[in-house]
């Protein structure tokens, strides 16, 4: 972060800050702004802020304003306070998680705003090591005025005297490039059948070739299904079905059908999320909703069998995806659209309701582990297609086809 920049923000904003922080004051803070007041600089509209992370260290300046010069040396004391993130998360009914104490440092923790100026020196907030992360969780670090010494009128703006930085990592990670020799299916036990009467399926995908304008039978791309056993009641997702867009995504959902009204672009990744609450079906596109519609009758996925691409007979290659996978999530509850949006880059393996999660992060191997510890790992050696009539045969040899890959295109900033 330029500290430069923020003090000239800082500056620019000072200049109509009275209007400004008085339109907060109908918000319900009884402070009089038209007294000394302090804050956080940059919290008049938001107190939540990214802090994109690639590499550690990596650093946040953060200052204190004044509604007016001060008179004398104004000095406060910042301090990062995780006990706030509850209280966050209550007000506005999302599910961050407090920062590790291990992975953050305040330099400087004691600022002053010198006599004649309004803006104080900075301190800043460092991300000293992601090692303590949790895979999935979305970090918040709460950065506070604790105390203030001064011999003038100033007092601390309550509204504003906390910044809460969401951390926003750049995270590389391994995918499934496709190829239509692996695409099979793969059915487990009976016993690890799940009966879903609402869920959410998500999945992340970077298609190379979509093409653009009305498609026709002979170039739709399968992306994938999760279903019964016996095929009934599946969720499976397809580019380009006759009369679609070619680079339009259809859902063949329980009981119908529905169409996103995004129409994507290749080479860049997308993160799908659909939710079903037992009557209404829910399609959002990068944690933006994007497609809705009802069902008539309560509708019920047996899920016990995964489909990667088109396995019948040759549509295998006839309906090749030509791209990655990544992500693929399935969930015994509808998620709630703070929690579709919190999730596109990952989530945590042990969240409540997450029945199978192939993350598709792994270097090698013919089995597509799940990170829940759920039991679904799928051995593709084991995977089986209908190759010649509608019987399915064992397909060992779809496993060697497999293809896992790690590359600049392969990263995600949450």
């Amino acid at each position: 972060m330029n500290i430069k920049y923020i003090l000239l923000s800082a500056a620019l904003m000072l200049l109509s800050c009275s209007a400004l922080f008085s339109s907060c004051n109908t918000d319900g803070d009884d402070f009089d702004y038209n007294k000394h007041g302090l804050a956080i600089t940059g919290t008049e509209k938001t107190t939540l802020k990214s802090f994109v992370v690639e590499d550690t260290p990596a650093s946040y300046g953060v200052t204190v304003q004044s509604t007016q010069k001060v008179e004398s040396d104004v000095n406060i004391t910042m301090a990062i306070d995780t006990s706030l993130v509850s209280e966050y998360n209550v007000k506005n009914g999302t599910k961050f998680y407090p920062i590790p104490l291990t992975s953050v440092e305040l330099d400087n923790p004691n600022v002053s705003i010198s006599a004649g100026s309004a803006i104080s020196s900075a301190t800043n907030v460092k991300i000293v090591s992601t090692e303590d992360f949790v895979e999935g969780r979305t970090y918040l670090v709460p950065v506070t005025i604790k105390n203030v010494q001064t011999n003038g009128p100033e007092k601390t703006i309550n509204k504003s005297k906390t910044i809460y930085l969401k951390i926003s990592r750049v995270i590389s990670f391994y995918a499934l490039e496709n190829n239509s020799q692996a695409s099979s299916n793969f059915i487990f036990a009976d016993n690890q059948m799940k009966a879903l009467s609402s869920f959410t399926i998500e999945f992340k995908f970077y298609a190379y070739g979509l093409g653009t304008g009305t498609a026709s039978d002979n170039q739709i791309q399968r992306v994938l299904s999760v279903e019964g056993k016996d095929e009934s009641n599946a969720s499976m997702f397809r580019f380009a079905e006759s009369g679609l867009q070619r680079n339009q995504l259809q859902w063949i959902l329980p009981g119908g059908r529905a169409a996103t009204t995004t129409l994507f672009s290749s080479n860049r990744w997308y993160t799908i999320s659909c939710t079903y609450d037992g009557s209404t079906f829910l399609m959002y596109v990068d944690g933006v909703k994007d497609t809705e519609t009802s069902s008539t009758s309560p509708k019920i996925i047996n899920f016990q069998r995964f489909e990667l691409g088109m396995s019948y007979q040759g549509y295998n290659s006839g309906q090749f995806f030509n791209g990655r996978l990544a992500e693929i999530r399935v969930w015994n509850r509808a998620l709630g659209a703070s929690e579709v949006a919190g999730g596109l880059c990952g989530v945590d393996p042990k969240s409540s309701g997450l029945v199978a999660y192939w993350k598709m992060n792994q270097a090698s191997g013919t089995t597509i582990l799940d990170a829940t510890g759920n039991g679904y790992d799928m051995d593709w050696t084991k995977s089986q297609r209908a190759v010649s009539g509608d019987n399915l045969s064992a397909t060992p040899g779809a496993a060697n086809y497999l293809k896992w890959l790690k590359d600049d295109k392969n990263k995600c900033a949450q």
